[in-house]
């Protein structure tokens, strides 16, 4: 028996509404060699009893775990389960964009690389102006591959559902992190392969609701503090020699107020590298109204830049 071409993750988790849309999506793609693996975290029996109904429509794996992961664990959990050349994981309240979406990813195996992504629809649940197309700045592909880490300043590839890996890259998400672990993963990726292939077809729409993790995420100092503790500590302070990155960092401290060391130190194990402590120092020196004005804070911050450039080492 040949090998299966593409594995379709879904870490699923009650949101059968959404779900039957997903698979729905599934279920008319006109490419056919694809599994569908579904890790349920539910504690009830309805995204069970939901793909039940699709078993005659797609070869589908419908996995129990035993106790409830979390993202990103069951995302991995799925991955671990995979038996294709691909591993293309979706979101549960993502769906493809079109019956041809499945056959233009694979289409894009034959360019060589390893790490495939396209263009999509971000679909804002219960707005009356939800749809927002998102295309890959050309100008961004040097940038993201001569130093990745500039993924955390603008995440220019867009959510897990958009891309589609080859098993052989093997990595998985870092289950340590929540808000930042898609970019985390897409830096080790591109540190690792130094190519990726992108289509420029909206070929995925992702659904955005309230219920999403990463919207109970954005600004919470207990989440992206200790999160970019972890990241720096991974990756290095180097990159911050990255005007970009520096000012992300910047504003990542100024939109939580971060404006005093004991703050900053009650979210990490350790002491944080000095050029992050030099920057709150800058932030707690400004009148907040300074901070406020996008200009007055984009000059402040390039000139803390320059300032502590010496400490990032």
């Amino acid at each position: 028996m040949d090998k299966i071409k593409i594995s379709i993750c879904i870490p699923a988790y009650k949101r059968v509404n959404y779900l039957r849309r997903l698979l729905d999506s599934i279920a008319i793609q006109t490419f056919r060699d694809f599994e569908v693996i579904i890790t349920d975290d539910s504690d009830d029996l309805s995204v069970k009893e939901l793909s039940y109904l699709y078993k005659d429509k797609f070869q589908l794996c419908y996995h129990k775990n035993i106790k409830t992961l979390g993202t990103p664990a069951n995302w991995n959990s799925g991955i671990s389960l995979a038996k294709g050349e691909w591993i293309k994981l979706m979101h549960d309240d993502d769906w493809f964009a079109e019956k041809e979406s499945l056959a233009s990813f694979y289409s894009d195996t034959n360019d060589g690389a390893r790490f495939i992504f396209s263009a999509y629809s971000n679909f804002f649940e219960g707005k009356e102006k939800n749809i927002e197309q998102k295309h890959f700045p050309a100008s961004w592909k040097n940038k993201i591959l001569k130093e990745p880490n500039i993924l955390l300043a603008k995440n220019v590839i867009g959510p897990p559902s958009v891309t589609m890996l080859h098993k052989s890259v093997g990595l998985i998400y870092d289950e340590r992190l929540k808000w930042r672990v898609d970019m985390e993963f897409y830096i080790r990726v591109l540190k690792k392969e130094l190519k990726f292939a992108y289509i420029d077809k909206i070929l995925i729409n992702i659904g955005i609701s309230e219920s999403q993790v990463t919207q109970s995420c954005i600004y919470q100092p207990a989440v992206e503090l200790p999160e970019g503790y972890i990241l720096l500590e991974k990756h290095g302070i180097n990159a911050l020699k990255n005007i970009w990155i520096y000012d992300a960092w910047w504003r990542l401290l100024r939109n939580m107020e971060i404006t005093n060391y004991e703050t900053l130190r009650k979210y990490a194990p350790k002491e944080w590298p000095l050029v992050i402590q030099k920057m709150v120092k800058d932030l707690a020196a400004i009148p907040p109204f300074l901070l406020k004005n996008g200009v007055s804070s984009k000059t402040l911050m390039s000139i803390s830049y320059l300032k502590n450039y010496s400490f990032i080492k």
